[in-house]
């Protein structure tokens, strides 16, 4: 199963600041019960196309929608910074029982 959307790449702060693009809420109801099987401490194992990049990692819950992590290699490949409106596509990871 495949999520396609637009999204705006906010930063979460924390130990250090990470970049994220949110997913709607609807996509993410949507998300949550497809991955059921997959869900491991809230976090979702995906494979994630931004531009020419794909990667996997695993989607954060945050109030109500899933947050996907943008990694620092593919902000760097893709010109990527805060405040950026990117273009994502998020399918499942099912091979994995975990994100790397």
């Amino acid at each position: 199963m495949e999520w396609a959307f637009t999204g705006e790449v906010i930063e979460w702060r924390g130990p250090a600041p990470y970049l994220f693009v949110a997913m709607t809420p609807a996509d993410s109801e949507d998300l949550k019960e497809v991955a059921r099987g997959l869900i491991y401490w809230g976090q979702v194992p995906v494979c994630v196309a931004i531009g020419g990049s794909e990667f996997t990692t695993a989607l954060f819950p945050r109030q109500g929608r899933y947050l996907v992590p943008v990694k620092a290699a593919v902000q760097r490949a893709e010109a990527i910074g805060e405040g950026a409106v990117v273009d994502v596509v998020v399918r499942l990871n099912a091979a994995r029982g975990h994100a790397p």
